[in-house]
């Protein structure tokens, strides 16, 4: 990784760059001391801070972080792209985020990026985790105090700018988040007020603790692109049958066998990619994970980082909105309602079920889509290893490798039918559900 004193020099050393402006304006735009020119150690040191607040806040459900990842992925990537002066700003390309929420750079003016971001990542996260325990939220701030230590030296008014500018870009994107609606979701899981379909084959709760549904009214959160709820609903799932000889009999049948023959290797990769709440980061958690151990294998500049936090985190909070929509379309039972009801009422499972609908898989939709926008980012056939469960005793964390992010997202949710918590098909529609988020994602205009 590129160490904060080679920053600096390659900072001081770094010519000023300078691009043609917009044709209206009659003069030239500087861009002094770009972003690229910076490690991307700042936002390897927030994004392992994120990892734990997603795991430690009460509430935050897999949903609730991938809002807070869209969030703060973007607020990341808008506090530097001043910086960037091939890329340009996400305002007025995603839904509702105007043209004119953030404020701008000076043009001509240098920054400190590093402290740039910094402050726009502590004030987004503090907004999107308002229930963090005092040890956490100390942990903000020592963090955020601790990269402002590192300038110390530096002139106090470019110091003091910089600070001033992320806080304002952090704060307007804080302003902005609570204007959806959802920004104590954490504390309203299960509402009251939904009322689950009841015709054969609908999703009833389920063991162990038969909780009522999950966020059934997900689908009206705040989706980074339209299309990725209006033009991404699967195929429906196989016509419900209880007929011995039905397709979906069949299906039920195959979870079944599968659990029942469990290798010791599958048990591992269903325990590997559970990521249940509270336990760990959730799903998204792992998925940014994953980015964050590519970046520091890459050592990655900030821009590259910022793009890298931005893509992924409206890929993670979009698939989420996409598979609830799906989720309570279709309401579709779950396999060990089935087998207990018209199969065997004694079956066990490894891995507890979640309190939501079968189809599609979230695992799935949100792995597809991360795999999705990392390939484009880092290219096909990109081999890496994971180590997110590495301290971890409760199961064999052991890291897992892989030859690209497609066949990281195929394991994470095969990983679902190793569980004995959804059926092939909403693992495999899930997986192309979310790639074609992804591929959304990837058609946003950043140059």
């Amino acid at each position: 990784m590129i160490s904060l004193k080679r920053s600096l020099l390659a900072i001081v050393a770094t010519a000023v760059l300078t691009i043609a402006c917009h044709p209206d304006r009659g003069n030239e735009k500087v861009i002094v001391s770009p972003t690229s020119t910076y490690s991307s150690e700042v936002v390897l040191d927030w994004g392992e801070l994120i990892l734990i607040l997603s795991r430690d806040c009460p509430g935050f459900s897999p949903p609730v972080v991938a809002r807070a990842m869209g969030y703060i992925g973007i607020s990341l990537y808008e506090s530097v792209q001043g910086g960037m002066p091939q890329y340009k700003s996400l305002q007025g390309q995603l839904n509702e985020f105007e043209i004119g929420t953030l404020p701008k750079v000076q043009p001509g003016e240098k920054y400190i990026w590093d402290l740039v971001a910094n402050s726009a990542l502590a004030r987004i996260v503090e907004n999107v985790y308002p229930n963090a325990s005092t040890s956490n939220q100390a942990a903000i701030g020592q963090l955020e105090a601790d990269w402002i230590e590192k300038y110390a030296d530096e002139d106090p008014e470019l110091l003091n700018k910089s600070i001033a500018y992320g806080n304002a870009v952090g704060e307007a994107m804080a302003a902005f988040a609570d204007t959806d609606t959802y920004q104590e979701a954490y504390a309203h899981n299960f509402p009251t007020d939904y009322v689950a379909p009841t015709t054969p084959g609908s999703w009833e709760p389920t063991l162990p603790g038969f909780q009522s549904a999950l966020q059934p009214y997900w689908k009206d959160a705040r989706v980074w692109l339209t299309e990725n709820v209006d033009g991404t609903l699967p195929v429906p799932p196989l016509p419900f049958s209880t007929d011995p000889n039905s397709d979906f009999y069949a299906e039920a049948m195959e979870v079944y066998s599968v659990v029942n023959n469990l290798t010791e290797e599958e048990i591992t990769i269903a325990e590997f990619w559970s990521d249940d709440p509270q336990r760990t980061a959730t799903p998204g958690g792992h998925s940014l994970s994953i980015a964050l151990e590519i970046l520091r294998n890459e050592n990655a500049d900030l821009a590259l980082a910022a793009l890298t936090f931005a893509k992924l985190g409206m890929a993670v909070n979009d698939a989420f909105i996409s598979c609830w929509n799906a989720k309570y379309i279709y309401n579709l039972i779950r396999p060990i309602t089935y087998v207990h009801r018209y199969i065997d009422n004694t079956w066990e499972i490894p891995l507890n079920t979640p309190p939501f609908p079968e189809y599609t898989s979230g695992h799935s939709v949100q792995s597809g889509a991360a795999a999705q926008v990392l390939t484009d980012i880092f290219g096909e056939n990109y081999a890496f290893t994971d180590n997110m469960h590495l301290s971890r005793g409760d199961i064999d964390g052991s890291p897992r490798s892989f030859n690209s992010f497609f066949e990281f997202a195929d394991e994470a949710a095969i990983s679902r039918l190793y569980g004995g918590i959804h059926f092939r098909a909403a693992i495999e529609v899930g997986v192309d559900q979310g790639m074609q988020v992804g591929k959304n994602i990837g058609k946003i205009k950043f140059k």
